[in-house]
């Protein structure tokens, strides 16, 4: 399944044909559609050739944008050994590509997709995609940083999860909706010995509140395929208290988490969540080259789920609250070493485990 521009597509493969369908029903008064498009896969046949993405129809007309993602984003998950696709012949839509910087022209007047860039390319993964806030500084305190854009609202990112065969999604919190879900979250034993936020109705109120008058945090519900699983802070680092720890760039961002419901906790939800947030957040604003984390030093689980997950570990720091490491992720190295996906050292088995509702 694939979601360019919020459109559910599935892609299936038969040997070397792929074919990607609607499955949403036609609804009367919709706007026309591909429904069906057929692809064949051209292996290389000589050492070092590319693979090539050849359009077989329908004969009338070319591929829409959505169907073309689609079938690259599915090219490049079933066989993730492959860096890059040709594509033949050329059509306007895979021309957009290269207006795009999405692929570079080739010879024959093909184009060539590589996958460290197309997996940048935010459309495919999120619903809403709005330019870059203009750069324009304001004052936080003593914290000079960029004004912030207003907090999107409803689905922001859904990716389908092949070793779950199901979609992850971050939607905004609703406060009113989402308050008694947050509630038994925060006093959840496991939760609460981690967060130290257990408390009454009003107390997680407030909380949520806060963070929804502060421009620089985001409060996010993770779900699996629409079922809530899990609560998360997006938060940009400058303004935040981790900024002195970590020579905090302008656009560099950091995230909290906490695994609310037992039955998704485990080591293949963990790699869902964990590439899907550091996903999330360099899409969410081309300007991020970083993300930062302050998970506690004495947390090894965590530590080793962020290990697996590209984090580096760069020194211990002193919060007033706990003993602190601070972790990186750099976005070249993420999308360089492909770690939208599971390491190949770590199968993505589920596996049960109470100590993933970490605050990172």
């Amino acid at each position: 399944m694939s979601h360019p521009f919020g459109q559910a597509l599935q892609v299936q493969r038969d040997g070397d044909r792929l074919v990607v369908t609607d499955p949403q029903p036609a609804r009367a008064g919709d706007a026309p559609r591909d429904r069906i498009g057929r692809w064949q896969w051209r292996h290389g046949i000589d050492a070092g050739q590319d693979p090539e993405l050849q359009w077989l129809g329908p004969c009338s007309g070319e591929p829409s944008a959505a169907h073309l993602l689609a079938i690259l984003e599915a090219a490049f998950t079933f066989e993730p050994h492959t860096a890059r696709l040709l594509l033949q012949p050329p059509f306007a839509s895979a021309l957009n590509l290269v207006e795009h910087g999405l692929a570079l022209p080739a010879t024959g007047g093909r184009c060539i997709v590589h996958r460290e860039m197309f997996f940048q390319h935010a459309p495919m993964w999120l619903p809403q995609v709005a330019s870059p806030i203009p750069l324009r500084y304001a004052l936080t305190g003593d914290r000079r940083h960029p004004l912030r854009a207003a907090k999107r609202r409803g689905v922001l990112y859904q990716r389908h999860i092949p070793w779950l065969d199901r979609t992850f999604s971050f939607r905004s919190l609703d406060i009113d909706a989402d308050l008694p879900r947050f509630h038994r979250w925060m006093n959840d034993p496991d939760v609460a010995q981690v967060w130290q936020e257990d408390g009454d109705l009003a107390k997680h109120r407030g909380y949520l509140d806060a963070i929804a008058a502060d421009p620089h945090m985001q409060s996010m519900i993770a779900c699996l395929d629409g079922e809530p699983f899990g609560y998360f802070e997006a938060y940009w680092a400058k303004e935040n208290r981790i900024a002195p720890f970590c020579e905090a760039d302008d656009h560099d961002r950091g995230w909290h988490v906490l695994i609310g419901e037992p039955d998704f906790r485990g080591k293949a939800f963990a790699t869902a969540w964990l590439t899907s947030i550091s996903h999330y957040l360099f899409l969410a604003d081309p300007r991020t080259r970083r993300i930062v984390g302050e998970p506690r030093a004495d947390h090894r689980q965590q530590l080793r789920n962020l290990d697996r997950s590209g984090y580096a570990k760069v020194k211990e720091f002193d919060f007033p609250h706990k003993r602190a490491m601070l972790v990186t992720l750099l976005r070249e190295r993420f999308f360089t070493d492909t770690l939208w996906w599971p390491r190949e050292d770590e199968a993505p088995f589920a596996i049960t485990s109470t100590t993933l509702q970490a605050r990172t």
